[in-house]
């Protein structure tokens, strides 16, 4: 068997074998596949697709190609959820305490910001000492005793999707929807959990912009799931918008605190609190969604939620004293608050323009390895719908740095479009995939 064709074969059409996908991806993380090898398969693959066979010979093979971890013995049953990612996406911060304190086990290994798109270890990094670091062996047994994990992945878990992944995002193949559904789900199958939520984004912030591609996505990843026996669903969720007010890192953890005692943005809650009720369904700990949102509430309002966070940031080795007084997290030098120059109902607040504005202030990465502020962000004051008067308050400014607090007020003054007659506000969510 010889990489070049296998190239061919996909260049022409054709579809390839486990053993032909296995032999290229073994041969890849080994080394005695090249670089441009790979980069040609992965063109090939960006312009000629994969059955859902394939990518899912595809994502096994990858999740083959190092460690994988055994929950069985940990938990009965522990469920995942995964975020295509956005602006103002502090999502996990919230709903994996939510469903934890539902007695949900939840071990999760997730990611760090890459442009406009914050990350979750970022966030938590907010916090003095948290570990985003743990062990195979830290993590397991972290899981066993308090049912809740949160941690970076590790270098030995789907290594040949790390390679795979860094050759992408130089050679203008990032796009191809097999490649994205086999990197995600990849990950998920090496995490060992045995039920998965994907909160898949579309719009003006997303990956995805058009909502057939998001769509096409999320049957892709549930339906590789399906295939390798797991139980998964995917929601299609609005990001045309930030999801509530907070864009960067300590400003967002601020958000998820209040949140999680009950004063949080009320999309954000709601967002919240959907997504969590679909993990306790699919994770057998509610027999329908009306029960489980009722057992998510009341996790809330009882304070047993905010009592995981805390045993989570504890078990990590954060301080309790950035958690139990926010005030205390990073704070920038220089906060100013625009007001609106005009009068009318909001009719857009482009959400990736709101997510470049932070990255200007060093809320987040132009490239991986980029130095990350915390103390800086942005406060989105209003939401699609709403009416403001000329002079209302319209976003909150939190820079470190003069210029760059400048430059990011123009860019969030252009994300904001005015109308005169009244606007719909936008959904939260779009659309339900199921096996």
């Amino acid at each position: 068997m010889r990489a070049v064709d296998i190239i061919i074969k996909k260049r022409d059409r054709g579809s390839l074998s486990r053993a032909e996908i296995d032999f290229f991806i073994n041969g890849f993380e080994s080394g005695e596949i090249p670089d441009y090898q790979a980069s040609a398969l992965a063109m090939a693959i960006l312009l000629n697709g994969m059955t859902d066979q394939e990518i899912t010979d595809l994502t096994l093979a990858m999740a083959a190609s190092g460690e994988t971890l055994d929950l069985t013995d940990i938990v009965p049953i522990a469920v995942d959820k995964h975020s295509t990612g956005g602006v103002g996406d502090k999502t996990t911060l919230v709903i994996a305490p939510m469903v934890a304190a539902c007695g949900l086990p939840v071990g999760k290994m997730t990611g760090r910001g890459l442009g406009f798109s914050g990350g979750t270890l970022d966030k938590m990094e907010s916090i003095p000492g948290y570990r985003t670091d743990l062990t195979k062996e830290e993590f397991l047994q972290q899981l066993k005793a308090i049912g809740i994990v949160l941690t970076g992945q590790s270098a030995d878990l789907a290594p040949a999707d790390g390679k795979l992944y860094a050759l992408r995002d130089v050679t203008g193949t990032v796009q191809s929807l097999p490649l994205i559904a086999s990197s995600v789900m990849s990950k998920k199958i090496v995490s060992g959990v045995q039920a998965i939520v994907l909160d898949v984004k579309v719009g003006l912030g997303a990956f995805m912009t058009d909502l057939g591609q998001a769509q096409k996505l999320a049957r892709l990843m549930v339906t590789i799931a399906h295939l390798t026996q797991r139980k998964a669903i995917a929601i299609i969720s609005d990001m045309n918008q930030p999801l509530g007010h907070a864009v960067g890192n300590a400003l967002e953890l601020k958000e998820a605190i209040a949140t999680l005692q009950g004063n949080g943005p009320e999309d954000f809650w709601h967002h919240c609190l959907e997504i969590s009720a679909h993990c306790l369904v699919i994770g057998s700990r509610a027999k329908d969604l009306a029960s489980a949102r009722t057992m998510a509430e009341e996790c809330i309002q009882t304070g047993r939620a905010w009592e995981q966070f805390r045993l989570l940031v504890q078990a990590q080795g954060g301080d309790l004293r950035y958690i139990d007084e926010p005030d205390r997290l990073p704070q920038a030098r220089l906060i100013e608050t625009v007001k609106s120059p005009q009068a009318g109902y909001l009719s857009q607040i482009h959400a990736k323009l709101i997510g470049e504005a932070a990255v200007l202030l060093g809320a987040g990465r132009a490239r991986k390895g980029d130095p990350i502020d915390y103390a800086v962000g942005i406060e989105v004051l209003h939401k699609v719908g709403d009416y403001v008067d000329r002079g209302m308050p319209l976003f909150r400014i939190h820079a470190n740095q003069k210029e760059t607090g400048e430059a990011a007020r123009e860019m969030a003054l252009q994300a904001h479009a005015w109308s005169k007659t009244p606007v719909k506000s936008l959904p939260l969510f779009y659309d339900l995939i199921q096996p």
